[in-house]
């Protein structure tokens, strides 16, 4: 009794098995999940879409991969402060001058030496996006970026070089200094007139 039953299982699941092989022959209609009878539809052809032929719907308020406009980052480190999982690191310099503006006219008075985003730890919140001032830190609709190494999950947005990120040092460093010197020669003028 057992073998028989165990036959006309097996007989049963091959049977929707080839049903289900042999019978859709059109590609499936890609949809967005709110579309009418969605669920129904995907009975009438495959299941599977033909990636990369094929691509679902990216959703308008949808979360995936980061990017940078680093012409108009103000360096307000805003969004490093907020991230949860510390995967956005940034280093500042600040300048000795404004050194131009941002799109919405917002004055950057500071270099990004470095600006940094691991992929690999971001939970993909959008808290930065949220609180950036000017807008830089936007989420693509990318979501689809395979990588060898991990490593390579670690984008660098600064193009900014070591030999460059010590020169604007050294200049506000000795702006500083110079400051300080002026300063102080006021104080004693001050003093030597009273």
């Amino acid at each position: 009794m057992s073998v028989i039953k165990g036959f006309t299982t097996a007989w049963q699941g091959l049977t929707l098995t080839l049903r289900h092989l042999f019978a859709p022959k059109a590609k499936r209609q890609v949809q967005t999940v709110a579309a009418d009878n969605y669920f129904k539809k995907l009975e009438e052809g495959t299941n599977t879409i033909q990636y990369p032929k094929q691509e679902l719907p990216v959703p308008e308020v949808g979360r995936y991969q980061l990017d940078v406009e680093m012409d108009d980052c103000i360096v307000c480190d805003l969004c490093a402060k907020i991230c949860p999982v510390d995967c956005i690191s940034i280093e500042s310099i600040k300048a000795t001058e404004s050194i131009g503006q941002t799109s919405d006219g917002t004055t950057k008075r500071l270099y990004a030496a470095k600006f940094d985003i691991d992929m690999a730890k971001c939970m993909y919140c959008g808290l930065c996006t949220i609180v950036c001032p000017t807008e830089c830190i936007t989420m693509t609709n990318q979501y689809d970026r395979s990588v060898p190494l991990l490593d390579m999950l670690n984008y660098k947005f600064s193009d900014m070089s070591p030999e460059e990120a010590a020169q604007h040092r050294e200049a506000f460093d000795k702006q500083q200094a110079e400051r300080a010197a002026a300063k102080l020669a006021a104080q004693q003028n001050k003093g030597g007139q009273a």
